[in-house]
């Protein structure tokens, strides 16, 4: 790939773009926002596969289990948003975190993006938004390491370089392996940081509540299925919820849209001290380094309630 092709696809892509979103979609309730959000944009986002991600916390028994538990809540919203025509691109994921930076982890998830990423160029990639721990991706990147020139990576992963402990963030941290592989491969790649950037994008009870509540069975779906998340977390307290992997999926319809600002920086390098290094000679990637919430929030409600 050439330098002036990488930093071309470092940029939201114009016209359709063929997208593979790899989530952890049962470990909060923000996957499914994203999911829905990407099956409302068929425009200009083309689905080619939805894989399930990896996830241990206390929704799920292993990695194994949060990845299984993701399989099962990937379907569950395709069917409420009517798209069972999605179901055979529909992927199971890895069961266990890298072992190492080098070994791919099994799955069909990382197969099937290696497959399909060989339908691709540099000149027309194949865009991977990653919502959860990054291990399908790093797997594929390691089985096929020519694979970069053929796409750009998205991901929600990691804190914003300005804070303490950046590499700590959820979907980092549960494989730092695979964070070190995606990033230093030389990938064209997107950061949204988590903490002290894409926090930004929270919602409430009451708001959603009047913009989302009667609209159809899918916004009723997330509605509620927030709402019982959160009852639980807030015991009855005022709370407000982030739902930031919505953030990943609007990086690639931001060209026109004022939804959000980046810059580029040398890529972090994510520590197992879950810290980050810094090194100003590494390639450059996309960092979004703000939000523009209400207007992400407008359209992604116009967009919900088609």
């Amino acid at each position: 790939m050439t330098t002036e092709q990488y930093f071309k696809n470092l940029t939201p892509p114009e016209g359709i773009a063929d997208v593979v979103l790899d989530t952890d979609a049962y470990n909060e309730i923000d996957d499914q926002f994203a999911i829905a959000y990407l099956l409302r944009y068929s425009d200009r986002l083309r689905v080619k596969g939805i894989c399930a991600a990896p996830f241990f916390n206390d929704r799920s028994a292993s990695p194994a289990d949060g990845m299984k538990k993701s399989y099962e809540e990937i379907f569950k919203v395709l069917r409420l948003a009517d798209r069972e025509d999605l179901f055979p691109i529909v992927k199971r994921g890895s069961a266990a975190y890298l072992a190492d930076e080098t070994t791919p982890t099994e799955s069909d998830a990382a197969d099937f993006m290696v497959n399909l990423a060989k339908e691709y160029s540099p000149e027309r990639p194949l865009y991977i938004v990653a919502i959860g721990a990054i291990t399908n991706v790093a797997s594929a990147l390691l089985k096929d390491p020519e694979m970069k020139d053929r796409c750009v990576v998205v991901w929600l992963g990691g804190n914003a370089v300005h804070m303490p402990n950046g590499a700590a963030e959820f979907n980092m941290v549960q494989d730092i392996a695979a964070a070190r592989v995606v990033m230093g491969c030389g990938v064209p790649f997107v950061q949204l940081p988590c903490w002290g950037v894409v926090d930004k994008f929270h919602t409430s009870g009451p708001e959603l509540a009047a913009c989302l509540k009667g609209k159809n069975a899918l916004c009723d779906y997330l509605y509620e299925n927030t709402c019982a998340y959160m009852e639980v977390r807030a015991k009855g307290r005022l709370w407000s919820k982030v739902i930031w992997d919505v953030v990943a999926v609007a990086w690639l319809v931001s060209r026109d849209r004022n939804l959000m600002w980046a810059r580029r920086i040398p890529s972090p390098i994510p520590e197992y001290d879950k810290q980050y290094a810094e090194n100003a000679t590494r390639h450059l990637i996309e960092y979004v380094y703000a939000v523009n919430r209400d207007v992400l929030f407008i359209d992604m409600i116009e967009r919900l309630s088609m």
